[in-house]
């Protein structure tokens, strides 16, 4: 990076040369020239900003994110399916290839639970400050009274495993369960135990799968899954050690942290960690996710840099 910035500092110099003797000369044909040149440089620029922000190690990676409605009952359980919506529009809009490794119906409505796999560059870099405790305040649609709501999801994102990555697992420590899939499928995925559910008894960690009809792939992928979330505990763990990484703006990713408020009658996204307010919830809730990913990547940076300086002074 440090020659690509030598490289930057030279050629705008010369640019800028460059310009102020076409500009007195009148030489149009050098001024288009120039601003050519000034538009490749800006995209090296934003290239080398999005490595700046993109720091961590796992950030290139593809992730898994977990919803699970929390108190508020049905209504929860709503909010848990608007934000997996949210999530897969929001995928959709990146490029991103999603998957949804698995899903438990609500009661009434929407869903208890879900995971999905999100496939792309960057996708954890992107996703992770969404961990932590989503609010929703709304008129309920299950309230014959119109009365106003609040409850609560959580989400958790954590990085797909680098395959060179082995996490080992002691089968004497999983608890292998199958069962019958619930939701669509025919009437083959209803008749069979095709379903597989993965314990990790030290951690009390699980995994699920019952989006195959095979009961080994279904075991194959959620063991990929176990396989992440003890790697991203074992992660955490790690960070939490060091205040700096787990304290401030972006939160300790505590599944127990508030992070964010939705008020649909006021049409406002308010993100608690940073303070900010943004009033186009309809276009967020479309998966326009990038405003407020940028916010507090930006925010996350500017703490590092905080912490920096007090660590030299």
């Amino acid at each position: 990076m440090v020659v690509t910035l030598d490289e930057l500092s030279s050629e705008l110099a010369d640019n800028s040369e460059l310009f102020e003797m076409s500009r007195e000369e009148g030489d149009e044909a050098g001024l288009r020239t120039i601003e050519a040149e000034t538009a490749k440089l800006s995209g090296i620029v934003e290239k080398l900003e999005f490595r700046r922000m993109f720091n961590q190690p796992a950030d290139p990676s593809n992730c898994f994110l977990d919803i699970q409605a929390g108190a508020g009952g049905t209504e929860a359980c709503d909010w848990a399916s608007m934000l997996l919506r949210q999530y897969l529009k929001y995928a959709e809009r990146k490029g991103f290839k999603s998957t949804v490794e698995d899903e438990t119906p609500g009661d009434t409505a929407g869903i208890k639970s879900a995971t999905i796999k999100l496939e792309g560059d960057y996708a954890y870099g992107l996703l992770r400050t969404e961990t932590g405790v989503h609010r929703l305040v709304r008129k309920s649609p299950f309230d014959s009274s119109g009365g106003r709501h609040t409850s609560f999801a959580s989400v958790f994102v954590y990085p797909e495993i680098d395959d060179s990555i082995e996490i080992d697992i002691n089968p004497a420590d999983v608890r292998t369960d199958t069962y019958r899939a619930s939701g669509a499928g025919g009437q083959h995925i209803n008749k069979t135990d095709s379903a597989v559910r993965i314990t990790h008894i030290p951690t009390g960690i699980v995994a699920e799968c019952q989006d195959d009809r095979s009961q080994h792939r279904n075991k194959a992928k959620a063991l990929q899954v176990l396989s992440a979330r003890i790697q991203e505990k074992e992660r955490s763990e790690r960070a939490a050690k060091d205040a700096a990484l787990r304290k401030g703006l972006i939160g300790s990713g505590d599944r127990s942290d508030r992070i964010r408020t939705y008020n649909f009658p006021q049409g406002r996204l308010t993100d608690h960690r940073i303070n900010l307010t943004l009033y186009k919830l309809d276009r967020i809730m479309e998966g326009e996710l990038d405003e407020v990913v940028a916010a507090l990547r930006q925010a996350r940076e500017a703490e590092q840099l905080a912490e920096l300086e007090v660590g030299n002074s």
